[in-house]
């Protein structure tokens, strides 16, 4: 049984530069061009404004700028939650130790200071990116399931998180899945914990294949138990079929399955309107519910409700 991959090819980083004086946003984008894409801003609304819209690695943030100043761009970046540990380095033309710790209180992750030396600039840049990425890596990996490589729970409960919230801004709605895979018990027990992963791998595969838009989530709930997180979707009966059936075609041999010769899921599911993020449980325990129903009426099947 082969399992398809998930490879990650780490994108080039993106550096955001926000300085007034134009000639040093010339100057430092040419420096770093070679190694990054970069970004400009003249002003710290420009600036705040692309890092709303782009995944930006790192910020150059010049302090003193008319109107909203360095410091005030770093507070609204730390306020942010998008951008809450985002490396910022200031760039002055300060030499005052109480500037400084000001900036370093806030959270600025380094200093360069005016007028600037492109190999220290260069240098101290590509030590916090590296920095940067080898966070993102492991938080990343943090929120990965070990055995199958999709989500694991502490990711979905992040993300139903957002998802409710998100929900509560459009009024759109959200569909949560839960599969459970079929006798398991069973398939453990005859084919070896070895296969047993390689099921489990495979299953958790082609459920990451129904995660396709922004926001949707494939996770390992537990188990042998799966959940799928989908914002926004109103047919999600259909989706939840069209994946026990694709489980169903796969043909993975299940001889003592008393459902079918292959293996199977079992699924429940609700399509909920906007709402509060104290009735996660509760949205959790219905779809456990429907999941338990499905179960009990034999199986290989899906129940779904709308709240």
């Amino acid at each position: 049984m082969n399992v398809a991959a998930f490879p990650v090819t780490p994108p080039v980083a993106t550096v955001l530069v926000v300085d007034d004086d134009r000639l040093n946003r010339v100057a430092l984008a040419e420096l770093l061009q070679p190694d990054c894409r970069v970004l400009m801003a003249r002003d710290g609304a420009s600036g705040l404004e692309i890092l709303s819209r782009e995944a930006v690695s790192l910020v150059l943030l010049d302090v003193s700028m008319p109107g909203m100043d360095g410091y005030d761009v770093l507070r609204a970046i730390r306020a942010a939650e998008d951008t809450s540990n985002l490396p910022v380095i200031f760039i002055t033309g300060m030499s005052d130790a109480a500037d400084e710790e000001r900036g370093l209180l806030l959270g600025a992750a380094d200093f360069v200071h005016k007028p600037i030396r492109p190999a220290i600039v260069r240098a101290r840049v590509m030590a916090h990116l590296r920095l940067a990425r080898q966070r993102n890596e492991l938080e990343a990996l943090a929120s990965l399931d070990g055995l199958t490589g999709i989500a694991n729970r502490r990711s979905f409960d992040e993300a139903m998180e957002r998802a409710i919230r998100q929900t509560m801004r459009t009024g759109d709605v959200l569909g949560i899945a839960l599969f459970d895979v079929d006798h398991f018990k069973q398939y453990n027990d005859h084919y070896g914990h070895g296969a047993g992963d390689e099921a489990l791998r495979d299953v958790a595969a082609r459920l990451h294949g129904f995660a396709r838009r922004g926001g949707d989530l494939a996770a390992r709930y537990g188990g042998e138990e799966f959940v799928l997180l989908l914002p926004g979707c109103a047919n999600l009966e259909e989706v939840m079929d069209t994946f026990r059936q694709n489980i169903s075609d796969a043909r993975i041999p299940h001889e003592r399955s008393a459902t079918s010769n292959w293996l199977t899921v079992s699924g429940g599911g609700v399509v909920l309107p906007a709402m509060s993020p104290a009735q996660s449980r509760e949205a959790l325990a219905l779809a456990d519910q429907l999941l338990y129903r499905a179960k009990a009426a034999g199986r290989n099947r899906v129940l779904v409700e709308r709240a």
